[in-house]
């Protein structure tokens, strides 16, 4: 679960990135463009929303005793790392089907570790893959909209 998550920082998204930059073929410009798109939108967002709604993190009103991380912020809802996983995972699987399946999985990976390390509830792991499965759809229609 500490590997998912500290997938979720960046690192993950990040080499998968590079990996298509390189590798991608004829629509790794798009591809990239359409993640960099939905990823930075979703950070937007859900600062925005932490903020907002103000929602106390599980281990913030109880503490677990297997999580040894430190939240990135005092905010539950919505999870970050979900939002940016999933933004990137159907992002870059609307390009690339093939590998849609590996890429769906490491989000999900990354949203269970998130309530398994006491960092988020469900809530804040399904509202998050809902908004970046939509940013993901939404910036990847159109970056092929306007190619």
């Amino acid at each position: 679960m500490i590997a998912a998550t500290r997938g979720g920082d960046g690192g993950l998204w990040y080499g998968v990135a590079m990996i298509v930059a390189l590798f991608g073929g004829m629509d790794r410009v798009e591809a990239v463009a359409a993640a960099a798109l939905a990823i930075g939108t979703g950070i937007l967002l859900f600062l925005r929303l932490k903020r907002a709604i103000g929602r106390k993190r599980p281990c913030a009103l109880e503490p677990h005793c297997w999580a040894t991380l430190l939240p990135p912020d005092q905010f539950s809802f919505p999870s970050g790392h979900t939002i940016t996983a999933f933004s990137a995972a159907v992002s870059l699987g609307v390009f690339y089907p093939a590998i849609a399946p590996a890429l769906l999985f490491c989000a999900a990976s990354i949203a269970a570790s998130r309530i398994m390390l006491g960092m988020h509830f469900l809530t804040d792991v399904l509202a998050g893959a809902a908004i970046g499965t939509i940013l993901g759809y939404g910036s990847a229609a159109l970056l092929k909209a306007i190619s």
